[in-house]
């Protein structure tokens, strides 16, 4: 989620991502990955709104590098009378800040007057987290149709928060192979992980969760210079 944009290598996330992956998802009668959707679904629908910290890491694969950002976020998720919002506030290692409505973001550069607008589907750089949050808003019918999922294990992420690995393969061709989600024990997708086909890597960690906070949609619309550079991702 950095410096380039390309229509190449489309968003998924983050966050997302971040962020972190929410699903209504049906109960199996059985077996860990029950119990773990069943806190996921009642999760998912007393949820309303989320802020925190967010960590988002990016490692290419080829070189065997990684670079870090840090920041805020809040989301609130769709309903049927409004589309996901999204915003992500970078401030490490500078500072830029995101907008996501809906499949459309807005990425603003304040060191170089740059507004970068396009859809989630054209997200290449420090966009890409809100690929990681729209997982928040699927629905359990377009998981069923587009994932099968798998239980990994219990595993303990960055800051000791003991957490359900699942790991999502899509059931169609997308531009990523594989999706990982490590949820904690009240049902809250704590951290992400999307592996695209060229086996870069984009994992997104949410901390300082709060949740169901007053949140106005005001705060989802940037506050843009009048000589602003924009540019069509």
């Amino acid at each position: 989620m950095f410096a380039k944009i390309s229509v190449r290598h489309i968003a998924r996330t983050a966050l997302f991502a971040a962020t972190l992956t929410i699903f209504a998802l049906p109960s199996i009668a059985q077996g860990p990955l029950g119990e773990i959707l069943k806190r996921m679904d009642n999760f998912n629908k007393g949820l309303s709104s989320l802020k925190s910290t967010v960590t988002m890491v990016k490692t290419n694969a080829q070189l065997g590098e990684s670079d870090t950002n840090i920041g805020t976020t809040s989301y609130l998720p769709k309903t049927g009378k409004r589309p996901m919002y999204a915003r992500v506030d970078w401030t490490r290692p500078v500072e830029e800040n995101i907008v996501i409505i809906g499949d459309k973001y807005q990425l603003f550069r304040p060191a170089l007057r740059q507004v970068i607008e396009g859809t989630t589907a054209s997200a290449r750089g420090s966009d890409k987290v809100g690929g990681a949050l729209q997982f928040m808003s699927m629905s359990k019918e377009q998981l069923k149709t587009n994932y099968d999922v798998r239980y990994i294990g219990e595993e303990t992420i960055s800051g000791g928060i003991k957490t359900f690995h699942l790991e999502l393969t899509p059931k169609t061709a997308t531009s990523y192979k594989l999706a990982d989600l490590w949820v904690n024990a009240d049902g809250l997708p704590q951290q992400a992980k999307i592996t695209e086909r060229n086996n870069d890597t984009t994992t997104v960690l949410l901390t300082n969760v709060k949740t169901n906070v007053r949140t106005d949609t005001a705060i989802f619309k940037l506050n843009l210079p009048k000589n602003v550079q924009k540019v069509k991702a």
